[in-house]
């Protein structure tokens, strides 16, 4: 699937943008492609990887907006809607990472992972998120980061899920406004359109609610996980 290629239409539903925006995109060179004439071509793995990017760049009302997308799709597919707080599990939250360097984040977010269950293979994970962040830094400031796998692969999990943890100090981890970081979520998806189903999520509740001041002052796990399930309720409300 992942190396599927897909027509401009095809890809531009799967990014949940309009056509004539992604042919843009690839005029300008901002995605990989191939364009004969008027075709215009696109790997599965390209669009996916672009489509991350995007919605971690976007403003509050842009991402809202793509979300609303994502969501109406699963609607028009009679899919039920995907809670992120069902992802989360106590084995999968820390609330007192000690890492105290981008690379340390990323190994002490990979073990959380393996904590889950669902992990198969943790190395290919972890070289996975260090090529993400070396491509395109995750941290969006607002003090919070979205972890994940630069290129989707279904194959390094058993099944969906999501880890979170909290830092004991904040750290450097490539905010575009240079801000600390220590909030930290890892996507860790089988599907590729759940994986930006997730993403987007995600980034509308560190937008649209109280999330992150609820998780900074969380006293325990069952506190933090109450957290996340209470604002997407009343997000989704």
């Amino acid at each position: 699937m992942q190396h599927e290629m897909l027509v401009l239409d095809e890809a531009a539903r799967h990014a949940h943008i309009e056509p004539n925006e992604l042919r843009h995109v690839a005029q300008r060179g901002e995605i990989d492609s191939v364009n004969h004439g008027d075709n215009w071509f696109f790997s599965h793995r390209a669009v996916d990887e672009w489509a991350q990017r995007r919605l971690l760049s976007l403003n509050a009302k842009n991402l809202k907006r793509a979300h609303d997308s994502m969501v109406e799709s699963r609607r028009r597919k009679r899919s039920a809607d995907l809670r992120v707080s069902s992802l989360v599990s106590e084995a999968t939250v820390d609330l007192a990472l000690a890492a105290k360097a981008k690379a340390g984040i990323i190994r002490d977010m990979t073990d959380l992972a393996d904590r889950s269950g669902k992990l198969y293979d943790p190395d290919t994970l972890f070289k996975e998120l260090l090529a993400r962040e070396d491509a395109s830094p995750t941290a969006i400031g607002r003090g919070v980061a979205f972890l994940h796998p630069r290129f989707h692969d279904p194959y390094i999990f058993a099944e969906s899920f999501v880890a979170y943890a909290r830092s004991e100090r904040p750290i450097f981890f490539g905010a575009p406004d240079a801000s600390a970081t220590r909030h930290f979520f890892l996507v860790c998806s089988t599907d590729h359109e759940d994986h930006l189903h997730i993403l987007a999520r995600l980034a509308v509740l560190v937008h649209g609610t109280d999330l992150i001041g609820m998780l900074e002052d969380a006293p325990d796990v069952p506190a933090a996980l109450a957290a996340i399930r209470k604002c997407e309720e009343e997000f989704v409300r």
